[in-house]
């Protein structure tokens, strides 16, 4: 039994090294990947700008929603849709009723069938949702030399960093380093994976004009743009967080008033003595 004990703890001594070299290499291997993971990225991270919504506490800047949908209308529209946003979504964030139903009323939407089977087009109503304007996705390719436009209701959620990245990509369009090939029809933005966009710069120093007199710088209109998509993907973010403010409040005192009761309840019963005679 000793030599067979002894045979097994020379087994085991012998096997150690080779254990520890096995782990030692898969650590290694493991670090390595790792490494070459982080990397291979291929594009920039966008930096963190100082938004007025990001905090516990904060909420929409309303007047930037306002400027940012304009930029929308007059600038991304034209080869992006909001397929989740309708018009009564902007009612009271950025607009009056009225001038929801107006701005509604500017797009006409196929209905139907009428009285006599044919489908026919009528002017938008505050039901209606912000759609796109190519009418299936071939259309769209075919119009932006094989790219297709993504719909921006959730590009904040969609893309890491979120109202960040949309912001650094309309304001990161550089000319490409030397060296680097752009073919026809592509533009050099380090912000965007690969760096090489379909999209050409979109936004320009002027290109808007904010009826609040607000300069329309090109910084500027990216930063309410950004907003306005960032709303655009969470438009219950307010409202959420002052549901979340009252229920903490409401759990707050609550729990003040359980832990005072509890005390009062069993007070005498722990303070109580019993003696024995």
């Amino acid at each position: 039994a000793v030599s067979c004990m002894q045979q097994r703890s020379a087994m085991l001594g012998s096997a150690l090294p080779k254990i520890a070299a096995a782990v030692g290499l898969g650590s290694g291997a493991l670090y390595l990947t790792s490494k070459k993971a982080a990397c291979s990225g291929d594009n920039m991270h966008a930096p963190h700008f100082p938004w007025s919504h990001n905090g516990p506490m904060s909420a929409f800047d309303a007047g930037s929603i306002r400027r940012g949908h304009l930029v929308y209308a007059q600038v991304c529209a034209a080869c992006h849709g909001l397929k989740k946003i309708a018009f009564r979504n902007l009612v009271g964030v950025c607009y009056t009723e009225t001038e929801a139903k107006e701005l509604a009323m500017e797009k006409e939407y196929l209905d139907g069938p009428d009285d006599t089977g044919e489908m026919f087009d009528r002017p938008g109503k505050l039901s209606d949702y912000i759609r796109s304007p190519y009418r299936n996705e071939n259309e769209a390719r075919y119009a932006n030399n094989g790219g297709l436009p993504p719909d921006l209701s959730l590009i904040c959620k969609a893309r890491h960093g979120g109202a960040d990245y949309v912001m650094a990509l309309l304001i990161g369009y550089r000319d490409p380093p030397a060296g680097v090939a752009v073919a026809e029809g592509q533009y050099w933005n380090p912000y965007f994976p690969g760096g090489k966009i379909q999209m050409p710069q979109p936004i320009y120093d002027g290109g808007v004009e904010y009826e609040d007199g607000t300069e329309a710088s090109a910084s500027q209109m990216s930063k309410d743009v950004s907003t306005f998509l960032a709303w655009t993907a969470e438009p219950e973010q307010d409202e959420r967080k002052r549901t979340g403010l009252k229920v903490v409040t409401g759990l707050a005192i609550a729990a003040v008033s359980a832990m005072w009761y509890k005390r009062f309840l069993w007070s005498p019963i722990k303070s109580r003595k019993i003696s024995f005679h």
